[in-house]
């Protein structure tokens, strides 16, 4: 027991080991240079009976048995020698002077060999062995004050302390999304995979710019999954960067697919490489309900703010509006002119026209009759608060190249149709965002609806840079998709940049039903989200206290952070951190993972550098581009004048022109 008593008595005996070892040496320096001793008279008959009697125990046989004693009674006096404690102090100070001390305590008998007197050896000798016997005495009470258990000061970042076991099989199926990756476990490197075997649970793919979002992650999203005989879409921010990687795959293994798909292109900056689809296509529309819906991703397309208002009645107004003007052209001669050149070019018109013709359509008299009663009240201010930010919104859009692709029809957007399979590609530009991101916007919510249904091939939706363009209900996508094999890959910068684009309540619900979540590096709230989502895991704690006399070691396991916001906000290029999602005929136990995605640089590099360039579609000219931007804008004033002179033709239906 660590009690006073018990301390103080085994002090006494250490203390009394240590007084032996000087009796002892003090009787070895007698002995052996006695004649020294008796020249300075230090002799006498008591101390010769004494050292008679100590000789018949065989202790002073030898020359160097004595002074073994004396090492071996002064050890047991260091062993529980206790110091003050000091963490500057370190084993190779000690150890300098016990081994210099050793070499002197040895050395010392040859100093007998001297021509000197004996009186001078004699002190020489004794001068020796007693310094090295201090030098002994201090470097073994040295030992004692050494802090015998540091902390670790190696991993001074804790990494090994927050490694864990990840998934190291390779768990494939025909759907899944397999990513070679090394982790660190403890002090080991070991191999392991990242196992998306469930993309249809949607996967989210973050990581601030240079993270290798695009390189590590999503070019082995299409690729694989081109590979497994997907459908496919993709959302391409930065034109051609992965449109290229899907084309090339494509012209490789096409040939796997039961029904070869057609590889289409959707871009507006290089109208050779672009094939002409009007979102609007009047098949695809069955009620006002898809009108409506594509009014609105239109506008919030092009006012982002507005997402945000939605419900305020300057933002449904114009989304009225909107739909009313498009389900006019897709009702009108079957819907020969719904296009969205045709609808922005109908809306500039003047009102005494655009309200008459608008009036011709029953299903749309709820929408308009609040601007038609305006009007005839005279009530421009609220008329022109209503209609002018729709007019100046898609006014924006009048441009010849739009025009161009969003007037033709060379393809269909059910992209997974099993008789007309499709990959499709749209690019956008980072220097028109706001402009293509709208119209883009438009595209995807129409193809979303022919997509998300029952009976069709599998598919997979990529999106890079996904708050660029916006989808209204997005979320209800990631949640019914997956009955229907839609995959959904989402590219992301940051959350913050999800939740300033799509409104804070819309962003977390995108994030809270995302079953698998690939990220790079991460800053701020969405570092502190991800490993709260990531968990805790055991870890080892150990705490050391220092006192004048002894050291205290606390040793604990603690449930800590399994990845530390700090851990994700320092992750280098390649590295990433995430969760998967199983399936109930697969089951992951490991499903959190923080590894290095394995890619082969010299393999990729060599693919890329014999990439082909995407087909050139037609060979156009700027007149050809001019000639249909005129021939919509003919249309609408051929519908306006045919119509007016229908109505004025026809008395029955005289009292629907409006004259002011």
């Amino acid at each position: 027991m660590q009690t006073g008593e018990n301390e103080q008595a085994l002090r006494k005996i250490l203390d009394m080991a240590r007084f032996i070892s000087i009796i002892i040496l003090g009787i070895h320096f007698y002995y052996y240079c006695y004649a020294a001793f008796r020249e300075w008279h230090l002799v006498s008959e008591l101390g010769d009976t004494i050292l008679k009697n100590i000789l018949k125990t065989g202790m002073f046989g030898n020359f160097h048995k004595s002074k073994l004693f004396v090492l071996g009674f002064l050890m047991i006096s260091l062993m529980g020698a206790k110091g003050r404690k000091d963490e500057k102090l370190n084993y190779k100070s000690a150890f300098v002077y016990i081994i210099t001390g050793i070499i002197l305590y040895g050395i010392s008998s040859l100093f007998f060999y001297l021509k000197m007197e004996i009186t001078q050896v004699a002190l020489i000798y004794i001068a020796t062995t007693s310094i090295g016997y201090l030098l002994i005495l201090s470097g073994g009470t040295l030992l004692s004050r050494i802090i015998k258990s540091k902390l670790n000061h190696k991993d001074i970042f804790n990494k090994e302390n927050e490694t864990f076991p990840q998934e190291e099989r390779l768990l494939e199926n025909e759907y899944s999304i397999n990513l070679p990756t090394r982790y660190y476990l403890k002090d080991k490197v070991r191999n392991s995979w990242i196992n998306i075997i469930n993309p249809f649970r949607a996967l989210m793919v973050l990581g601030t710019p240079g993270s290798g979002k695009s390189y590590f992650v999503i070019r082995h999203v299409i690729t694989q999954h081109i590979r497994k005989g997907f459908t496919m879409f993709i959302y391409d921010f930065k034109f051609d960067d992965l449109s290229k990687i899907a084309y090339n795959t494509w012209l490789n293994y096409k040939h796997i697919y039961p029904v070869v798909p057609q590889f289409y292109v959707i871009n507006f900056d290089d109208l050779s490489r672009t094939h002409r689809c009007n979102p609007l296509e009047p098949s695809a529309m069955t009620d006002i309900t898809d009108a409506a819906e594509s009014a609105r991703t239109i506008l919030l397309g092009l006012n982002r703010e507005w997402i945000k208002k939605q419900g305020d009645f300057f933002v449904e107004s114009p989304i009225n509006f909107l739909t009313a003007i498009i389900w006019y052209l897709r009702k009108y001669k079957d819907g020969k002119f719904c296009t969205l050149p045709h609808v922005i070019e109908l809306m500039q018109t003047d009102y005494d026209q655009l309200f008459t013709l608008l009036r011709t359509e029953k299903e749309i008299e709820v929408l308009i009759n609040p601007f038609v009663n305006a009007y005839l009240n005279d009530v421009m201010e609220q008329l022109e608060g209503q209609i002018a930010s729709a007019k100046i919104a898609m006014a924006r859009l009048s441009s010849p190249q739009l025009y161009y692709v969003l007037s033709g029809n060379d393809f269909n957007l059910d992209i997974n149709n099993p008789e007309e399979p499709k990959i499709v590609c749209m690019g956008n530009n980072p220097q028109k965002i706001q402009i293509y991101g709208a119209v883009l916007s438009l595209y995807v919510s129409r193809l979303i609806k022919q997509v998300n249904q029952k009976g069709k091939q599998k598919s997979s939706l990529i999106f890079d840079e996904f708050p660029t363009i916006y989808l209204n209900n997005m979320d209800s996508l990631i949640a019914t998709a997956r009955s229907n094999k839609v995959a959904t890959c989402l590219g992301i910068q940051d959350f913050s940049q999800l939740r300033k684009d799509y409104g804070r309540e819309q962003a977390d619900v995108i994030m809270n039903i995302t079953g698998n979540i690939i990220s790079g590096q991460v800053t701020g709230d969405t570092a502190k989200q991800l490993s709260e989502r990531f968990g805790k895991i055991m870890q080892d704690r150990e705490s050391l206290s220092i006192n004048s006399s002894d050291t205290s070691i606390s040793r604990s396991k603690q449930l800590e952070s399994a990845i530390p916001p700090s851990k994700i906000s320092s992750l280098s290029s390649g590295a990433f951190v995430g969760m998967v999602a199983d399936d109930p005929d697969c089951k992951i136990e490991l499903k959190t993972f923080h590894s290095e995605i394995i890619n082969d640089h010299e393999a990729l590099k060599t693919e890329q550098n014999n990439y082909k360039d995407i087909a050139v579609v037609r060979n156009i000219d700027n007149n050809m581009v001019q000639r249909n931007y005129l021939h919509v804008k003919q249309d609408i004033q051929d519908i306006i004048h045919s119509e007016m002179e229908r109505l004025l033709n026809d008395p029955a239906m005289n009292y629907l022109i409006l004259k002011k």
